[in-house]
């Protein structure tokens, strides 16, 4: 079974870049037709989705925040990474690594909370 693990820093200045990683076992990021997104929720809101990487290389972003977020792989370490530029703290939210695929595959990480403070 595939299990993701979400990491990264808790606390993160306005000033700072927020990085996070999601590290994957029980499967590989390059399986066909598997898709990695990054999805997050505000404290008291719904889910949303950031964006993804396809198991091609592929990358796919909400177009509300795709001018600020970069989403990224490392295939040797099998490691799916999510960058936000200048975050607000209004981007304070639990964030989510998630699985889908075209057979309807659907996993999730335990989620990492991150706040965005001075």
């Amino acid at each position: 079974q595939v299990q993701l693990q979400e990491s990264g820093p808790g606390l993160v200045k306005p000033s700072q870049t927020l990085s996070l990683t999601c590290t994957v076992s029980g499967g590989s990021i390059t399986t066909a037709y598997f898709y990695w997104s990054w999805i997050r929720q505000p404290p008291g809101k719904g889910l949303e989705w950031m964006g993804a990487i396809g198991y091609d290389g592929s990358t796919y972003y909400s177009p509300s925040l795709k001018s600020h977020t970069s989403i990224s792989r490392d295939n040797a370490k099998n490691t799916v990474y999510l960058q936000m530029n200048s975050p607000k703290p209004e981007d304070t939210a639990v964030y989510y690594c998630n699985l889908q695929s075209v057979w309807g595959t659907n996993y999730w990480g335990q989620g990492t909370q991150v706040t965005v403070s001075s």
